[in-house]
C-alpha cells in the first residue's frame, strides 16, 4: 500500500545520524524499520515531546495516574494554539479523540497517530484547511502498564509487529471492558479525561481477531439502535457512507467488524454490540460518535498501520466537512436527553432485520485436523467470492424504565457516588434529614456467572418487585437529579436490570447476604404465633403448602417462609439501596 509520506529507507539511515533525521522529518521506528517494528513507549513519548518542542500548534500533558505508576499522556493539536477544550467547544470547533494501545498487543494506532499528527504539521500548508475548524486530541499509550510488558508471543493468531505489548494492564485488567465500572487508575483518569474534552468523535484503535477475509480494516461502530436520535440518522446515513468511500479511495477498503468467532462470513454475520464496558458503548451515554478501528490480525503490520493512518485522515476529512452538522446534532441530542421520559437498558439482537452486505470473502472448507483428527476450519486465499450476505445490525429492546425525578442515595454508598462525580453528575447532598415518599426496588431474583469476567462475577437477568414507601435520610445523602444531559448514564448504571448496571457489577452484594439469622428451636413458637394472628402470613403460607409439594415436606424451607414475613426479618435484604423519587412525590422535611 503506497505510503502519504516519503518512506525512510536503511540506505538512507547509514548516511545521516539518528538525531538529524529526527530533528528534521521525525521518522518513526515503524517507518525505520521498514514497517516491521512498533514504538516502544519511551519512543513514543519522546517522539511527541520533539512535536511538541518544535510545533507550537502541539501540546503534551500528563492527565493522570494509571496502575503501573507512569502518568496518562495526552497529546493535542489545536491549529490556533488554543488547548482550552471549554474554549475550543465555545470557537466551535469539532474535537477529535483517539485511543490508542488499550491492547498493546494491537499497536496500529500509535504508530499511525504518530505519523497522522507528524505529517499534519509538516504539511500543513496541505491541512491548515482541514484543522483550521477541528482539533485533535491523543492518548498515545493508554494501557502503559501492558506496553511495558513487551514480548513477541502472546499474540498468537497475529501478524506482526516483532515485538509488542501484553492485553492485561498492570493489574492484568482488560482495559476494553473498564469504563463503566472503572476499577482501573487507567479507566479514572481516562475519564476525567474524556468528561474534559467532550469529545465530538471518538476513535479507539485495534485490531481484530476471528475470520480470515481479503480487507485489512474493519470498523466497529456505536451501535444505532441503542444509539438512537438525531445521531444515529447522521451516523448512518452520512457519516459511514463517507467513510466507506474514503477509505476505498485510499486503497483500504473497509467493512463492518466481522463478528463471528469459529465459523465463516460468507453466510451472514451480526453486528458487535457495544455495551457500556466497551469504549463505544462508554462515549454513547454522553452522546459522542464512537468507532473502533479493527484491523485484520493476519495482514502484513505495514498494511495495517496505514490503513489505520487512512482511517484517521477520512475521520478529519468529514469532521471538517460536518463540523456545524455534527455540533449541531449533538447538542440538540443533549436537549432531548434531559427531557427523555424512558429509557432503555437492556437489548437483544433483532434476527429478524437484516441489512445486504456486499462482500469479499475467501471460500473456506472443514478438513480433517492433523492434530486431534476432528474436523478444523481452513480458508483458501486462492479461491475468492463477492457476493451480498446478510448482516444483522438491528437490535430491540427487551427491558425498558421510566425516569424518576430523583435518585436518592444513602452517602454510605460512596463507591457509587464517586463514580457519578468522577463522570461530573450533577449532585444534590441534602442539607438536612428529609423525609421522602420513594419507589423502593427488591432483588426478586438474578442470575450470576459462574466464572470470574475482568475482577467480577457478573449478575444479569434481574427482576425486580418494587413498593412504595416513606423512608427518612440523612443530612449528607446525596440526591439525583434526573434532568441532565448526563441522563443515559445516570439511568443505565443506577438501574439494578440495565446490562452493564452498577448492580450487574457487583457494587451492590453486600445486600444479596442475610446479616442476621435465627435458630429453628426459638422460632419455632413465634412463628407458630405468627400463623395463629396474622391472617395474610397464614394464607400465604398454606397456598405454598398446598400447591408445592417440595415446600410441604420441607420443615425448614417452611420456617424461613415464615421468618421472611415476620417483623424479624431484616429489612436491608435483598432491598436496593438506590431509592426512586417519582415525580409526584414531594419531601418532607423533619
Amino acid at each position: 500500500m503506497p505510503a502519504p509520506t516519503k518512506f525512510i529507507s536503511h540506505l538512507l539511515l547509514a548516511f545521516f545520524p539518528l538525531g538529524i533525521l529526527a530533528q528534521t522529518n521525525f521518522p518513526t521506528r515503524f517507518e525505520m524499520s521498514g514497517g516491521e517494528e512498533t514504538a516502544t513507549y519511551e519512543e513514543g513519548i519522546g517522539f511527541y515531546q520533539q512535536l511538541a518542542g518544535t510545533f507550537p500548534e502541539i501540546q503534551i500533558t500528563e492527565q493522570g495516574p494509571t496502575d503501573c505508576g507512569k502518568p496518562l499522556h495526552l497529546i493535542t493539536l489545536s491549529l490556533d494554539q488554543d488547548f482550552d477544550f471549554s474554549s475550543l467547544h465555545a470557537k466551535e470547533k469539532a474535537v477529535l479523540l483517539v485511543n490508542n494501545a488499550i491492547h498493546p498487543g494491537e499497536p496500529d494506532g500509535v504508530d499511525a497517530s504518530m505519523m497522522f499528527l507528524r505529517d499534519l504539521m509538516l504539511e500543513r500548508n496541505q491541512y491548515q484547511p482541514l484543522l483550521k475548524d477541528v482539533a485533535i486530541a491523543v492518548v498515545p499509550f493508554y494501557n502503559i502498564g501492558g506496553v511495558l510488558n513487551r514480548n513477541s508471543t502472546s499474540r498468537a493468531n497475529q501478524n506482526g509487529p516483532k515485538e509488542y505489548g501484553f492485553r492485561g494492564n498492570g493489574r492484568n485488567y482488560d482495559l476494553n471492558r473498564d469504563f463503566i465500572k472503572a476499577d482501573t487508575l487507567n479507566a479514572r483518569s481516562f475519564t476525567q479525561l474524556f468528561h474534559k474534552i467532550d469529545p465530538d468523535i471518538f476513535v479507539d484503535t485495534h485490531v481484530s481477531n476471528g475470520a480470515d477475509y481479503p480487507y485489512v480494516m474493519t470498523i466497529d461502530i456505536t451501535q444505532k439502535d441503542k444509539l438512537g436520535g438525531p445521531l444515529a440518522v447522521y451516523l448512518e446515513e452520512t457519516m459511514m457512507p463517507f467513510l466507506y468511500e474514503s477509505m476505498e479511495i485510499a486503497g483500504a477498503e473497509m467493512i463492518p467488524y466481522v463478528n463471528i468467532f469459529g465459523d465463516t462470513p460468507e453466510n451472514g454475520y451480526s453486528q458487535f454490540f457495544d455495551s457500556p464496558r466497551y469504549s463505544s458503548g462508554y462515549t454513547a451515554l454522553f452522546h459522542t460518535l464512537g468507532f473502533m478501528t479493527e484491523t485484520h490480525m493476519l495482514k502484513g503490520y505495514r498494511e495495517r498501520v496505514w490503513a489505520t493512518y487512512h482511517y484517521l485522515m477520512a475521520t478529519l476529512k468529514v469532521m471538517h466537512r460536518d463540523r456545524l452538522q455534527i455540533l449541531q446534532i449533538r447538542q440538540q441530542t443533549k436537549e432531548m436527553t434531559k427531557a427523555q421520559s424512558k429509557f432503555d437498558l437492556a437489548w437483544e439482537l433483532d434476527e429478524s432485520r437484516h441489512t445486504p452486505l456486499r462482500f469479499k470473502g475467501y471460500k473456506s472448507e472443514w478438513i480433517t485436523s492433523e492434530v486431534t483428527g476432528q474436523k478444523r476450519l481452513r480458508y483458501d486465499r486462492q479461491q475468492t467470492f463477492n457476493k451480498q450476505i446478510p448482516y444483522a445490525n438491528h437490535y430491540r429492546a427487551t427491558v425498558s424504565v421510566s425516569r424518576p425525578d430523583y435518585y436518592l442515595i444513602p452517602q454510605s454508598w460512596r463507591q457509587i457516588i464517586d463514580r457519578l462525580r468522577l463522570n461530573q453528575v450533577r449532585l444534590e447532598t441534602l442539607s438536612k434529614d428529609t423525609t421522602y415518599d420513594v419507589e423502593v426496588y427488591h432483588i426478586e431474583d438474578y442470575q450470576t456467572l459462574e466464572k470470574p469476567y475482568e475482577g467480577h462475577y457478573l449478575h444479569r437477568n434481574v427482576k425486580l418487585r418494587t413498593e412504595r414507601a416513606t423512608l427518612r435520610f440523612r443530612k449528607g445523602d446525596v440526591r439525583v437529579p434526573v434532568n441532565q444531559w448526563r441522563n443515559r448514564y445516570i439511568v443505565e448504571t443506577l438501574e439494578p436490570q440495565g446490562i452493564d448496571s452498577f448492580f450487574a457489577w457487583n457494587f451492590f452484594d453486600t445486600i444479596l447476604q442475610r446479616k442476621e439469622g435465627y435458630s429453628d428451636y426459638v422460632f419455632e413458637d413465634e412463628a407458630a404465633q405468627l400463623l395463629a394472628t396474622d391472617s395474610k402470613i397464614r394464607e400465604a403460607f398454606e397456598t405454598k403448602r398446598r400447591n408445592d409439594s417440595s415446600f410441604a415436606s420441607d420443615g425448614r424451607a417452611q420456617l424461613d417462609f415464615i421468618y421472611r414475613r415476620s417483623p424479624r426479618y431484616e429489612a436491608a435484604h435483598l432491598r436496593y439501596p438506590i431509592y426512586r423519587v417519582p415525580a409526584e412525590a414531594s419531601p418532607q422535611t423533619r
